[in-house]
């Protein structure tokens, strides 16, 4: 295996977890925002009213997005495999 081919591999597993990845973060984000504003527009300083719906928003974006994130991940590995004999000379 090359340096170009190691730092190759390297990019598109990177590439792989960003994407797969994604989703959930950014929904997670986004809900801890609302909750933020919300929470500084009318002085509620509860900690459990910003972990909950974190929670899940993030359990149902996993249900949402899980089977697409697992196929992404498979098809990830399946050109790994594909493809190890070429990177292991």
């Amino acid at each position: 295996m090359t340096v170009d081919q190691a730092i190759e591999l390297f990019e598109k597993a990177m590439e792989t977890a960003l994407i797969v990845g994604a989703p959930v973060i950014l929904i997670a984000f986004i809900v801890g925002l609302t909750i933020s504003i919300f929470q500084a527009a009318t002085q509620i300083q509860e900690m459990t009213l910003t972990f909950v719906p974190k929670i899940v928003a993030t359990i149902l974006a996993l249900i949402f997005f899980g089977s697409w994130m697992f196929r992404t991940i498979i098809e990830f590995i399946q050109e790994l495999m594909v493809n190890i004999l070429v990177l292991i000379q």
